[in-house]
């Protein structure tokens, strides 16, 4: 079992938290990483434990195969999350990482395991819709670089150097191989709450299409805009971590004494 060591294949967890009575686990957007949540931990509930996914591919898995599917990926990670969730836990994801989020939250209830209290989604079209006002897959590399350059949260001097434009961009298609390859599978909806955050400016995910996650759950149900494009946790970080802070903050209210 788990112990909080940052050492975990799957788990990053740069601040363990022994006493806390909530684990927050982050899913990464395409192409990102665990890193993308290092420095959230600060602003969150002293009670919640934050337990970033550490993805093959990528950072210190970078010698991995990235996964290319969905449904693979999923069940790896519902495996690799499975010695952390002895402790009352929500599940967060941006852009892929609300798939992957969403996905794994069913193959939780598909395998009769501890579920999380809630799923907090951001920057993605529900997974019955299409994930963008276009397909990226199979796309050239200089289409997904100017892919990357409109949507922002890669820096500009990334994306001027070639080496290190060929360690990203298979990933990032590997990653987009998750995002839109599969077709999407009705089931029961979930009993857990879910709350979806967006950019105002997001051409990939606007409000109404972001209200569609309501028919995802049985449970209370929110949308929250923010200025901003994709990438709003990043250009209205500060709001944004308020408003994820609070959400947990009614989770931890309502947890056993």
């Amino acid at each position: 079992m788990s112990t909080g060591s940052t050492s975990d294949t799957w788990i990053s967890c740069t601040r363990p938290n022994p006493a806390a009575r909530l684990r927050l686990f982050c899913l990464p957007y395409a192409g990102g990483g665990s890193t993308a949540f290092s420095s959230w931990q600060r602003q969150l509930p002293a009670q919640v434990e934050l337990c970033a996914l550490k993805l093959p591919g990528r950072e210190a898995r970078m010698r991995e195969p990235p996964f290319d599917r969905l449904t693979p990926l999923v069940q790896a990670v519902a495996t690799g999350i499975a010695p952390w969730l002895t402790k009352p836990f929500v599940l967060y994801g941006h852009s892929l990482g609300a798939l992957v989020g969403f996905e794994v939250t069913r193959e939780l209830r598909r395998r009769r395991a501890p579920l999380p209290l809630h799923l907090l989604v951001s920057g993605r079209r529900p997974p019955h819709m299409q994930p963008g006002p276009e397909p990226l897959h199979g796309a050239s590399d200089q289409a997904l670089v100017a892919w990357l350059r409109r949507v922002g949260g890669t820096p500009d001097e990334v994306l001027r150097e070639p080496d290190l434009l060929a360690m990203i961009l298979p990933v990032l298609r590997a990653d987009i191989g998750v995002n839109e390859a599969e077709p999407f599978v009705e089931e029961d909806p979930l009993e857990c709450p879910i709350s979806v955050f967006g950019g105002l400016a997001d051409e990939r995910a606007s409000r109404a299409e972001l209200e569609a996650w309501r028919r995802h759950t049985r449970g209370p149900f929110g949308v929250e805009m923010f200025p901003g494009g994709h990438f709003f946790l990043q250009s209205a970080r500060e709001p944004f971590l308020r408003s994820l802070s609070a959400h947990l903050e009614d989770v931890l209210r309502d947890l056993p004494a």
